[in-house]
């Protein structure tokens, strides 16, 4: 009897210092400032929790494609991943609201419709099993590819990429009659450099960060959707912290995603500046060729919605906050 309380008591401290790991992927490249930004977000965490929370990243995308970590971390190999919106709209429909194809005109736009649809969509995710912890501006994504595009007809005619499983990317792609070549993200390098693909849509920094840019000649004036990353956390795995743990989690994430936010807009600002010193040229489609683009960006919205990609209430709320600011926006020039 004596050597078992022994044993148990010599086992408590081990107890105590068993950490729990949150292991955590992300398609951003090892040594960029959002992969960073976690990093030491991580060692604050395990500081904070006395070592009983550690972050693990795994960057690059080294985990798989979107759909490959998201079985991941049903099974509990990862237990969640840092990636643009989209990525979990097989789990959160509504995560992709704000990308709507031409929904923004600026970002003045896009700061007044967050400031009541981030928390909207935070809910959401929580609804549906996850912790989020704010949202990392992610710019617009213009199309760029290695002939001018000025028209939609005119980008009929390019191999297109769009990233694979991304079925909102595809329909709307399909309302505009283009034929997308689907890829993972880790072969569009590649593709560009073979000619298998000759266009992208993407933030300018993410094509400077990826070096996309390199393979491309133009970039077209258009924004054609407005993109933020988030930190997603399977609820099943967070819920296993202690309360004081989850929200020392929460405080640091939070804190971390709040300068995220700030900084990546100021270097997407920068990056759209920095693509064109890097030799690409901006191509300005006319007011009637907007038109166009507007058109058909409008029918992908109403088919996204009425196909359940997107719910009415969510796309309504969008339009009604558009509608105001542009209304006051008038008002005050009046």
């Amino acid at each position: 009897m004596l050597r078992v309380v022994i044993a148990l008591v010599f086992s408590v401290p081990l107890l105590v210092q068993a950490a729990t790991v949150l292991k955590i992927s992300t398609m951003y490249p090892q040594g960029t400032s959002a992969v960073n930004q976690l990093i030491d977000a991580g060692k604050d965490i395990e500081a904070r929790t006395d070592g009983r929370v550690k972050i693990k990243i795994y960057p690059g995308g080294v985990m798989g494609d979107d759909r490959a970590v998201q079985r991941k971390i049903s099974i509990g190999q990862l237990h969640g991943a840092m990636a643009q919106a989209g990525a979990f709209a097989q789990q959160y429909r509504d995560s992709q609201v704000l990308n709507l194809p031409l929904a923004f005109k600026s970002y003045e736009e896009v700061d007044y419709v967050r400031k009541v649809m981030d928390p909207m969509i935070q809910k959401g995710f929580d609804e549906k099993g996850w912790v989020t912890f704010g949202a990392a501006d992610g710019g617009f994504a213009y199309v760029m590819s290695t002939k001018p595009v000025a028209s939609v007809e005119a980008l009929r005619d390019q191999k297109l990429w769009l990233p694979a499983h991304d079925t909102g990317s595809a329909k709307a792609a399909k309302i505009f009659q283009l034929s997308p070549i689907m890829l993972n993200i880790g072969t569009v390098l590649t593709s560009l450099q073979t000619g298998a693909v000759d266009a992208f849509a993407a933030p300018p920094v993410a094509a400077l960060t990826l070096q996309w840019h390199s393979r491309v000649k133009y970039l077209t004036d258009v924004p054609l959707l407005y993109t933020y990353g988030i930190l997603a956390i399977s609820k099943k795995h967070f819920s296993k912290l202690t309360s004081a743990d989850q929200q020392a989690v929460r405080d640091v994430f939070e804190a971390t995603f709040v300068q995220m936010d700030k900084e990546s807009r100021v270097a997407n600002i920068e990056a759209y500046d920095a693509i064109q010193k890097h030799g690409l040229q901006v191509v300005e489609p006319s007011a009637e060729q907007m038109t166009v683009w507007k058109s058909y960006a409008d029918k992908a919205t109403k088919e996204l919605v009425e196909e359940g990609e997107i719910s009415t209430a969510m796309a309504q709320t969008l339009h009604k906050l558009l509608a105001e600011f542009r209304a006051g926006k008038q008002g005050a020039g009046k």
